[in-house]
């Protein structure tokens, strides 16, 4: 009978440990997961203000008559953002305020949207959606 008790126990304490390894294991995985989704949340948010900024530089180092029409996703990652030109920058930032970025651009006339924006250059100056 004694073997039967003590056999139980140790199954008790085994089962008690793989339970909490499997914890300590899932838990780890976890944090891995959100810090990947982070990071590619913030890469994406900068490749798309980088975008932005290169489009922009374009524009001002072309020759006057020069039209492209460049798109803007309405979300990023299923994230809602706002972006505008301010004082020189790209300003970018998701409406939750999680991630920010700013990138100097040149001076342009107009205000960047989400959806199709129409960027050209009359007379030496860069306009925006006007």
């Amino acid at each position: 009978m004694k073997n039967k008790a003590q056999s139980s126990v140790e199954f008790i304490i085994l089962i008690g440990a793989v339970l909490f390894f499997f914890s300590a294991l899932l838990l780890v995985f976890s944090e891995n997961i959100g810090e990947k989704s982070k990071s590619n949340r913030e890469k994406e948010f900068q490749e798309l203000a980088l975008t932005i900024q290169n489009e922009l530089n374009l524009a001002a180092k072309t020759a006057d008559g020069y039209q492209r029409t460049f798109y803007l996703p309405e979300k990023i990652l299923n994230y809602e953002y706002l972006i505008n030109l301010t004082d020189g920058s790209v300003y970018m930032r998701t409406v939750d305020g999680k991630y920010a970025s700013a990138f100097p651009a040149p001076e342009v006339q107009g205000q960047i949207i989400k959806g199709p924006n129409i960027i050209r250059k009359l007379d030496g100056v860069v306009y925006l959606n006007q």
